[in-house]
């Protein structure tokens, strides 16, 4: 019978119930996530429960990943639907630590504006998302650095629709020598090949049948590539030429790169990795498909 599922909201709790259950001698493993879960959150709980292992879901809106003009305020949150979900994938414990928690205050100053501590990647997070978000990343591994050290897990899941995130904390995890195994989820796509996104709410019906525009470019890349063009510079011609069939559709950028060091690269080959970023109307959304 499997346990009745908590929802943590402390520090010391959350240390408290993993040390239980490492115990046992069951793996623990963590979803890390920002919550507005979906069924691409699912699949990440259910491969992290392989195995048999207890699995943790953090939700928390981490601010330090948000820019001044980025959507912190508005970023849906609803505790209540997503531990629904949680409790529906036989999660053991959501964790959902108060701001407080994570970033506790100072002198009166909440040290998510004002921390003196830091944990930043500076080589494969400085292209792509790290270049157009300054200091996204930064806020990224902070946290996740943060609840691994909070939770303790053997493993954790991450999505390959945020590909860039998934290689930066890869390698803060080898970097920093965290006996954590990092297991890549492959993207979870609506039918019409849209990647699931918790933005994916902000469209309203003619962005949302617009949208599926990126996965046709990232489609049609890898067709060509398929057919035998390598040159990176066609590849990406060939995405803008079918970006540019939605006029709606601003492009932020699309790039080939290498899948370990996310370098751009001049001719492509089995196992890089297509990136594409764009906005509709005020939401941007990102996707990515490995030749």
């Amino acid at each position: 019978m499997l346990p009745v599922m908590k929802i943590i909201h402390s520090i010391a709790e959350m240390q408290q119930a993993a040390t239980a259950i490492k115990r046992t001698d069951r793996r623990l493993a963590l979803v890390p996530t920002m919550g507005a879960l979906h069924a691409g959150h699912a699949a990440l709980m259910r491969r992290a429960a392989e195995g048999k292992a207890a699995v943790v879901v953090s939700i928390y809106v981490n601010p330090t990943q948000f820019g001044p003009q980025e959507d912190f305020n508005k970023y849906p949150r609803n505790l209540d639907q997503d531990a629904a979900l949680c409790a529906g994938e036989s999660v053991e414990i959501v964790f959902a630590p108060r701001d407080a928690e994570i970033y506790p205050t100072s002198n009166g100053v909440n040290t998510a504006t004002a921390a003196s501590t830091w944990v930043e990647e500076l080589a494969i997070a400085k292209r792509f998302e790290g270049e157009r978000r300054p200091g996204h990343f930064r806020g990224v591994c902070t946290v996740v650095a943060k609840l691994f050290n909070i939770v303790q897990p053997d493993v954790a899941a991450f999505g390959q629709k945020d590909f860039q995130q998934l290689a930066v904390v890869t390698r803060m995890v080898r970097d920093l020598c965290y006996p954590i195994e990092i297991i890549p989820v492959p993207t979870v796509r609506e039918p019409d090949g849209l990647a699931m996104s918790s933005r994916n709410r902000y469209l309203n019906p003619t962005e949302r049948a617009q949208a599926t525009t990126l996965w046709k470019s990232l489609n049609a890349a890898k067709e060509s590539f398929a057919k035998g063009e390598h040159n990176a510079d066609q590849l990406q011609a060939v995405i803008l030429r079918t970006m540019q069939l939605t006029q709606a559709i601003r492009l932020d950028y699309a790039e080939i790169a290498d899948a370990n060091t996310l370098e751009p690269i001049t001719e492509a080959r089995p196992g890089d990795v297509v990136l594409i970023a764009a906005y509709l109307g005020k939401t941007r959304l990102i996707d990515n498909v490995m030749l």
